[in-house]
């Protein structure tokens, strides 16, 4: 499972008790927004016309090759709040528009190479490396939609509401009439009545319901090429002039599919992701980094999330979240007290493994090796249970390092606490 689908799952707990289909495995990549939209308008998906531009020698022709009533200029960097964002020259905004083409190279070169700082980049900023000029569209009315793969239904279900262009989890919450839902056979694909059911349903009418409806199932149809669990477009809008448009998407993928999908898994921007995140993605574990002392090596997203909780309980702050995963090898187990041990907030190590597919004989045998090989110093807790446990358990008291065993979960963590 992806590092950050237990995440994307915690968000949407509230939102599927109130009826909303659920995600599975998930992987949502770190694609810059134009790459969604070329994913879609290589669909024949209604997104607005746009050229990307990586160097200021570019600038100057960009305006003249996209011919448009009204440009929108937006840096491309993985953080929201781009529009109120401050460059570090001074310059403001992220997002700017402007009727005026000689005024998009100036708008342009403001941005490239420059540094963006937003409520959500670091307080130095992320450095603009590329800027999207696109059409700048009005939007006449919003309406949501999205096609997600449902574990309840065991398939694809489509769900929409009129109620676009603000936060789905609140209009559900809200609003639970407003959502509509449609499960679709994996087998015999999206059918003619569902799409008009739904256009329907999100308020368009006439040449725009077919039109939309239309767009429906040309999402699917991305929705299956990309091997996606999730397509969602918020807003999918009118314009004045009765267009259909996908004004903003966002786009999850099966880590499984990864395989077929070389080229789009190969679009994944890393170079503002947590450098703790990328190397631990190279050995198949999923880590996300936090603010506490305390770092956790465990086997599975509901043990890992009770095992923060309980440190917390004790009075101490877990530093990271690490799912070794099912299938984990000593290999892997080495790289992971290597990330954990290079981590300079790290006081102590907490390793809580339930073996079930897991042997605990190789969690062992992995945390032996990697405690000699990389000459740990740092306080190490363990705390063993399930398959081969008993040999498990021998393999740590033979090898004569500084290993504190546990006998459960909340002595492992009263032991880490009290470590540091």
């Amino acid at each position: 499972m992806a590092a950050l689908s237990f995440m994307r799952r915690l968000r949407l707990s509230k939102f599927v008790k109130q009826g909303v289909p659920s995600l599975s495995q998930v992987r949502h990549l770190n694609l810059q927004e134009f790459q969604s939209k070329k994913l879609m308008a290589d669909g024949g998906i209604n997104v607005q016309l746009f050229e990307v531009v990586d160097n200021k020698q570019d600038s100057a022709a960009v305006a003249a090759k996209l011919k448009v009533r009204e440009y929108v200029i937006k840096a491309q960097i993985l953080a929201g709040g781009r529009g109120k964002g401050t460059f570090d020259t001074g310059f403001k905004g992220g997002v700017h528009l402007t009727k005026e083409p000689s005024e998009v190279k100036p708008l342009v070169d403001n941005m490239l190479g420059h540094k963006l700082t937003t409520k959500q980049t670091p307080k130095d900023g992320v450095q603009v490396t590329k800027v999207m000029v696109a059409e700048a569209l009005d939007i006449e009315r919003e309406t949501y939609f999205a096609i997600l793969m449902d574990r309840s239904h065991g398939g694809p279900v489509m769900v929409g509401s009129p109620k676009g262009g603000m936060d789905i989890e609140e209009v559900a919450a809200k609003e639970p009439e407003a959502i509509f839902t449609v499960p679709i056979d994996i087998l015999e694909g999206v059918k003619q009545e569902q799409v008009d059911f739904m256009a329907e349903k999100l308020g368009f009418t006439g040449p725009k319901q077919t039109e939309a409806a239309d767009q429906m199932k040309r999402l699917y149809d991305l929705f299956l090429k990309v091997d996606a669990t999730q397509v969602e477009i918020n807003p999918l809008g009118e314009t004045p002039d009765g267009r259909v448009v996908c004004f903003d998407a966002k786009i999850n993928f099966d880590d499984n599919a990864e395989f077929r999908q070389k080229p789009i898994f190969a679009m994944d921007d890393m170079a503002e992701s947590d450098p703790r995140e990328v190397e631990a993605a190279k050995h198949n574990l999923n880590y996300i980094g936090m603010d506490g002392n305390i770092a956790c090596l465990v086997n599975g997203a509901g043990l890992a999330m009770a095992t923060m909780d309980i440190i917390h309980l004790h009075g101490g702050s877990p530093a990271n979240f690490l799912d070794c995963g099912g299938g984990v090898t000593e290999e892997q187990v080495f790289h992971a007290f290597k990330l954990l041990s290079e981590d300079k907030q790290v006081k102590a190590i907490l390793v809580n493994i339930f073996g079930g597919i897991v042997n605990c004989a190789t969690i062992a045998k992995g945390i032996t090796n990697a405690c000699k090989s990389i000459n740990l110093s740092l306080p190490l807790i363990v705390r063993l249970e399930g398959t081969n446990v008993e040999e498990a358990k021998k393999i740590l008291a033979e090898s004569n390092l500084p290993i504190s065993s546990a006998s459960d979960l909340d002595d492992a963590a009263k032991k880490a606490v009290a470590s540091l």
